[in-house]
């Protein structure tokens, strides 16, 4: 069975392209257009289907961080790799913190990110 790759991006030319870049790796891919959306997913009845989160950080309303705080501490999650295009020394310190297994600044290459998502699963 393929590892489904959730992805949570308000962009949705940017959710596309990712999905395009997953597949290609050789993953099954999710999507999400916010946080709150995400956090439907990983607490529904689908949640054991995703293997990974690949997690915006800058998103209106919920945004990355406080998805990676709700999801803190609960079993069963998945990692989750943070993308922001604001890549400042602070966001990727702080998304480690909340539980992030990695952080990579939009736009990623594909080599960067199959390396992350391997490392990450």
């Amino acid at each position: 069975m393929l590892k489904r790759v959730l992805i949570v991006d308000d962009d949705p030319a940017q959710r596309r392209i990712l999905e395009e870049v997953i597949k290609r790796l050789g993953y099954e891919t999710r999507s999400a257009q916010s946080g709150e959306q995400a956090i439907q997913i990983l607490d529904g009845p689908d949640k054991g289907s995703i293997s990974l989160v690949l997690l915006d950080l800058v998103m209106p309303g919920m945004d990355g961080m406080a998805v990676l705080e709700r999801l803190s501490g609960k079993p069963g999650i998945p990692p989750v790799i943070v993308q922001t295009a604001n890549g400042s020394i602070d966001a990727a310190i702080n998304a480690m913190r909340a539980g992030a297994a990695d952080f990579v600044v939009k736009p990623v290459s594909p080599e960067r990110l199959d390396v992350s998502i391997k490392s990450a699963l």
